[in-house]
């Protein structure tokens, strides 16, 4: 669940204001909550926003949540599970901040008991649209209580954004301050020190080019712990993307950007940390690979309604992918419940905090990192290791050539990206441009594995004719979109190499 609140600091004078401007009000409670957090010695949980608790309440309800942050403050993604007691944490939610506490013993870090009185705020029919909560929260140390403080809480239910802003603007009025999103457990707690994968403070003005490449390497980074947690529960982004994809996304961009920026940091450590992400990938691309084709067989059998193919036999093959997927989510779940993954996390959090950086880091980053570009700019351009350039791609040349000017512009891409925050603009239009070349090239490398796989679900059924005439058609539309895709990439190249995009890389 996707919990999205406000919080409000309150004092012992403040009075509840009439809420009726925002609805139709009434009133539950109060109730009495004791809830014990769980974190690490080091605070690791409450440092990137995450929270693992056990709470009781006078009603016999015990349950265990974990609330993971999301990129905008007030909104975090809710998990609860009921539970006969505490002590023993729920083995699914124990997973979910794998990434974040890695391995280390979880305590109890605060306990808090709180007088809540909630104000369900309804429209006509009686849905509700918010609750308001009225929370005075002692701190306890045994059976003494040793602070306390007084908030209101304001969660959406099943209203529009505007309902918040005008119980907001209401309370307000009465004499409410709206502070930073602080959780009741991280105010117990006292201060925390600052999360390792959240930007710091905006670059130097002068950078130095190992400032520039630390801060390519926290981003991989951090895409990978955020889609962590969600790549456990299996769960689709908002945006109808995965978690797997994200992560795998991740893992490729670290891959290449410590290859791109290579003279910048130590060999060894460099070479070390490339082969261990190399592991994380293959258990992740083996997963996203059978989710794009899955995808793609359905997309494909009804790009032409007047002409779909054998539902049976569709059905056949993805039955067939299906079971493919199951295996491959079987590897990487063994993979993310492993030592060695947990390893790896702590190297890459390890590599944020203290990249190993070599002495050319030290120079100034508009005198260096363009350099370091041009070396993936030129693979890309004019090509080599018996690959063509992206301009010498033509219509004969045979699929394997097209995929390696793919990858060549997924490099050439991040470290335009990497650099932008001291090219600037003409950086950022580059890997734009680069970024829609990709697209076209990305869709040639789907159409043409799919229609490969297609091909080998046929073979599985050797008598199956329905199949083989299904999986011959799904064949010929899949060829037929790597064709499209070769004839439209000439244009979509020369858009990239326009002089306004590559004057400062000459």
């Amino acid at each position: 669940m996707l919990e999205e609140e406000r919080k409000y600091l309150v004092d012992d004078a403040f009075t509840m204001p009439d809420l009726g401007a925002a609805g139709r009000v009434s009133v539950r409670g109060p109730v009495s909550l004791r809830a014990t957090y769980y974190d690490t010695a080091e605070r690791l949980l409450a440092r990137h926003g995450v929270s693992l608790r056990y709470r009781s309440s006078d009603a016999r309800s015990r349950t265990w949540t974990v609330k993971l942050p999301s990129s905008t403050p007030g909104l975090r993604h809710e998990h609860s599970r009921p539970s006969a007691g505490a002590g023993v944490v729920p083995e699914d939610l124990l997973d979910l901040v794998t990434a974040y506490r890695r391995g280390r013993t979880l305590l109890p870090a605060a306990v808090l008991r709180t007088s809540r009185t909630v104000y369900d705020v309804t429209d006509r029919d009686g849905n509700v649209l918010a609750e308001v909560a009225d929370d005075a929260v002692s701190v306890m140390e045994g059976r003494r209580v040793v602070s306390g403080f007084r908030e209101i809480e304001v969660e959406r239910i099943g209203g529009e954004p505007k309902v918040l802003d005008k119980i907001e603007r209401l309370l307000l009025r009465a004499g409410a301050q709206l502070g930073d999103f602080v959780p009741k457990h991280v105010r117990a707690m006292g201060p925390v020190e600052a999360p390792v994968l959240v930007a710091p403070e905006p670059l130097r003005r002068r950078p130095r080019a190992g400032d520039v490449v630390t801060e390519a390497i926290r981003r991989d980074v951090a895409r990978i712990f955020k889609h962590d947690p969600f790549a456990r529960l299996r769960e689709m982004m908002p945006n109808g993307d995965t978690p797997v994809h994200q992560m795998r996304v991740g893992t490729r961009r670290l891959r290449s950007d410590l290859q791109t920026f290579q003279a910048l940091l130590e060999p060894e450590w460099t070479a070390r940390l490339r082969a261990e992400l190399a592991w994380l990938a293959e258990a992740l691309g083996g997963a996203r690979d059978v989710e794009v084709l899955r995808a793609r067989l359905y997309r494909t059998a009804g790009a032409d309604p007047l002409s779909p193919p054998d539902s049976d036999a569709v059905q056949r093959i993805d039955a067939a992918l299906a079971s493919r997927q199951a295996k491959a989510l079987a590897t990487l779940d063994a993979a993310l419940h492993s030592r060695r993954y947990v390893k790896l996390l702590e190297a890459l959090v390890g590599a944020v905090q203290e990249p190993r950086l070599s002495p050319l880091a030290q120079e100034r980053a508009d005198r260096v990192l363009p350099g370091i570009v041009r070396k993936p700019w030129r693979r890309l351009t004019v090509g080599g290791g018996g690959a063509p350039g992206a301009g010498g791609l033509t219509p004969d040349l045979p699929d394997d050539d097209w995929h390696e000017v793919r990858k060549r512009a997924k490099r050439a891409r991040y470290a335009a990206d990497a650099v932008s925050v001291v090219v600037g603009p003409d950086a950022v239009l580059l890997a734009k441009a680069i970024a829609r070349a990709q697209g076209v090239l990305g869709e040639h490398q789907d159409a043409a594995i799919a229609a490969d796989a297609w091909v080998e679900a046929a073979a599985t059924e050797p008598g199956n004719i329905a199949l083989a005439v299904t999986a011959g058609r799904l064949f010929e539309r899949e060829r037929a979109a790597v064709t499209r895709a070769r004839a439209e990439f000439p244009a979509v190249w020369q858009s990239v190499v326009e002089e306004k995009n590559i004057a400062w890389l000459k």
